[in-house]
């Protein structure tokens, strides 16, 4: 039987707590402070405790510090005082998930069905750490570098708790694949794991997408739709892209990730539900919250977990164990024998890949369709013969407008599921006289000494939309139309790329 202790410095409430407890199948045992629930901890190790953090001889948080953490026992905050800031640092600590006072009854009794099914979840984290030191394979991801083991590390923390995680890097690093590799490994892994990405939705429509709506709420409302929210309860929502969410709406998300509660567009009933959040961004998080696209309290309430992705030229000795991955999926799925040649696996460890991991699975995808035999060789790839290749552009890093809004949502390392998954090779798109809507010449493009392509000067004064749309189309002509190659370049999607010439098409 599972065991709770209740750390609770009011006897009525410990008792209620008890009770409440016990009718879930948990034994359960109750401390008034902060030096008996020590002892009792000691006594008998409990696989839940619910902490009060007000105690009489001391702060709740004190307990971290003071027994030996071990992944068997979850620690859930209970209070009537706690800030937000408190909170977050108890969350950081490795609390699980926290309760205010009073207590939502179905609430707990969602935390301590997760807490009866721990072992399950410990024996899968068990399971991936040795096929992480074996393979280089951790839950859906594949890489043997320190900054990929570091990423395992910070996945093997948070994965088992209910804490909201942020995960941020550039466009290809695979913010998604972690998303769901921490779903995997968390006790939520038998209930739905749901991504939505905030920029690709309407701003009129991303409300009713995410919280439903009732019929006839709106027009077009011809039956009552279930929310993201509602179809991810007991489970994971990913939101990807948050700072592109409108502000209005940031609002609405906070009060869900405070209360789990949220009503139906065009409804006054409640919905109360457990959904776990895991944000991301390809945005400098502080830089979009100066910049009004992300709300402070949102970001902090988001950003209990952070976790950064390093770009793939950061962990350039994983790309050829990343290479063999995709090689193999395709394999498997064609049923073909294709291996890489030396020169080509040297090739691809000294490129930069501006792309990260999506660049590198197009390029494998692309030298496999090229190799007219067995072997894959640097001429099959689309990264020239010597296989270098600058570092990102600053367009990819910094660049203006979407430049910066960029799709993350694709393999930061190979979905182990998934490894030869279908992605299109670079396919040439046109972009015929978009640049003749051009004003004054206030650009011009030159041979670039440093790296033999064309530079670009934009007059000062030029307005940002301006500029990028100039850069865009240059870089799309520079690749012949191939709109991946480009979109790599740009550090953007290609979806983003194709979105961005088609509106210059319709300015004309």
């Amino acid at each position: 039987m599972a065991h709770a202790l209740i750390v609770e410095d009011d006897q009525n409430s410990a008792e209620m707590l008890a009770a409440l407890v016990s009718a879930e199948g948990f034994s359960t045992a109750t401390a008034g402070s902060l030096h008996d629930a020590i002892r009792q901890y000691a006594f008998r190790r409990p696989d839940i405790v619910l902490l009060d953090l007000s105690l009489p001889d001391g702060s709740g948080i004190e307990l971290f510090d003071r027994v030996e953490r071990n992944e068997a026992c979850e620690v859930v905050l209970i209070t009537g005082h706690a800030t937000l800031e408190t909170s977050i640092q108890a969350l950081r600590l490795g609390a699980a998930d926290y309760l205010l006072k009073p207590v939502n009854v179905p609430r707990l009794r969602q935390i301590l069905a997760r807490a009866s099914g721990g072992s399950e979840a410990r024996g899968r984290l068990a399971s991936e750490r040795a096929h992480a030191d074996a393979e280089g394979r951790f839950g859906r991801l594949w890489g043997k570098s320190a900054a990929m083991r570091e990423i395992h590390h910070q996945i093997a923390r948070v994965a088992p708790t209910a804490v909201t995680a942020f995960i941020t890097g550039e466009s290809g690093t695979g913010k998604e694949v972690v998303a769901q590799t921490i779903h995997d490994l968390s006790k939520r892994a038998k209930a739905p794991f749901l991504a939505i990405n905030c920029g690709s939705i309407s701003p009129q429509l991303i409300e009713s997408e995410l919280f439903g709506h009732e019929k006839g709420s709106f027009t077009g409302a011809l039956r009552q739709h279930r929310g993201f929210f509602e179809r991810a309860d007991g489970g994971t929502l990913f939101l990807d892209e948050i700072t592109e969410m409108p502000m209005e709406l940031q609002v609405k998300l906070l009060r869900v990730l405070e209360t789990g509660s949220f009503v139906r567009v065009g409804s006054d009933t409640v919905i109360n539900v457990d959904v776990r959040i895991i944000a991301a961004t390809n945005r400098p998080p502080a830089e979009a919250v100066s910049s009004g696209k992300l709300r402070e309290d949102l970001y902090y309430r988001l950003n209990v977990f952070p976790i950064e992705l390093p770009p793939l030229r950061d962990r350039l000795e994983d790309v050829p164990l990343l290479a063999e991955r995709f090689l193999i999926g395709l394999n498997e799925r064609e049923g073909a024998d294709k291996r890489f040649s030396e020169s080509a696996l040297r090739a691809l460890a000294e490129y930069r890949w501006p792309g990260n991991v999506r660049e590198l699975r197009n390029a494998v995808h692309r030298g496999f369709i090229l190799a007219e035999g067995d072997v894959i060789d640097v001429e099959s790839l689309p990264i020239g013969a010597s296989g270098s290749a600058p570092a990102a552009p600053a367009a990819a890093r910094t660049g203006p407008g979407e430049a910066q809004q960029q799709s993350g949502r694709e393999a930061a390392a190979v979905p182990a599921s998934d490894a030869g998954s279908t992605s299109s090779a670079a396919m040439p798109v046109s972009a015929p006289a978009v640049a003749a809507r051009a004003p004054a010449p206030a650009t011009t493009t030159h041979a670039s000494a440093a790296n033999g392509r064309p530079a670009l000067d934009i007059v000062v004064g030029t307005s940002i939309a301006e500029a990028e749309r100039r850069l865009i189309v240059a870089t799309v002509e520079h690749c012949g139309g191939h709109r991946e190659r480009a979109a790599a370049m740009l550090g953007i999607s290609a979806k983003t790329l194709y979105n961005r010439l088609k509106g210059y098409a319709e300015e004309r």
